[in-house]
């Protein structure tokens, strides 16, 4: 299969169509060659109940850094206990961590962007190659109002780091839209969330947003809001984000 030549095929038959109607074709299009990421965060709690509504055979993954907080691990066990879908999580490598916190120490990540990097690479970047290593597609929860780093996302991208297809059925959607399809579907959320947390990730590189802040600002707030990235979604041929 060309997999641009599909892109670009996607790209046409998914005009017009909602986030289901886009979860629908994508089913359809790749079957067992389709995954998804979810970070339980918001949107992917959205797709995930969207996926389990009307397109259940697609597989859904999750990265267990070990570093999570507890209440992300709490929601990842009402997920498999309310959806009868094929879950699965992926771990880092032991022995690449053990090696990583042996010369770096155990949080490397305040030090220098580098050593952020480093941790999010061991532990994130590396297992996600292993879960999309039999997969032609990836469906992602990203939204263009998430970050300055994702303002130019669109609904089928070339993923030029994996080789894949990345989709992106809530690319336009507001946060706005996100709670309200949460709670007209009873979506069970992050408790975080109720605390001030808007985008969680690991525990120690996570805080919850103060009143006025970006909705990023609690992710890794010790950087520049351009280098917010764990390189799970760069995308070097994405376009910049037009300029307001």
């Amino acid at each position: 299969m060309d997999l641009k030549q599909k892109l670009s095929e996607l790209q046409q038959k998914s005009k017009g169509l909602t986030a289901p109607g886009i979860l629908q074709l994508v089913e359809k299009e790749f079957g067992k060659r389709l995954t998804m990421a979810s970070s339980l965060g918001e949107e992917d709690q959205v797709l995930t109940d969207m996926v389990a509504k009307v397109a259940p055979t697609i597989e859904i993954f999750t990265l267990d850094t070990g570093r999570l907080h507890q209440e992300t691990y709490d929601l990842l066990a009402k997920n498999q206990k309310r959806y009868k879908l094929n879950f699965k999580v992926y771990f880092p490598d032991p022995k690449a961590v053990e090696e990583m916190v042996r010369t770096k120490g155990i949080n490397l990540f305040y030090e220098s962007i580098d050593n952020r990097k480093l941790c999010c690479g061991v532990r994130k970047v590396e297992p996600l190659k292993r879960a999309l290593a039999n997969v032609d597609a990836w469906i992602t929860g990203l939204r263009r109002a998430q970050a300055v780093t994702r303002g130019s996302i669109e609904v089928f991208e070339w993923d030029e780091d994996h080789q894949k297809i990345k989709i992106n059925p809530l690319a336009y959607w507001s946060l706005d839209e996100v709670r309200k399809y949460i709670k007209d579907n009873n979506v069970e959320v992050n408790e975080l969330h109720a605390k001030g947390f808007v985008s969680i990730g690991c525990a120690p590189c996570t805080r919850a947003v103060k009143p006025g802040e970006d909705i990023r600002a609690g992710r890794w707030w010790w950087e520049q809001p351009e280098q917010k990235e764990c390189g799970l979604h760069n995308n070097p041929r994405r376009p910049a984000p037009p300029k307001k």
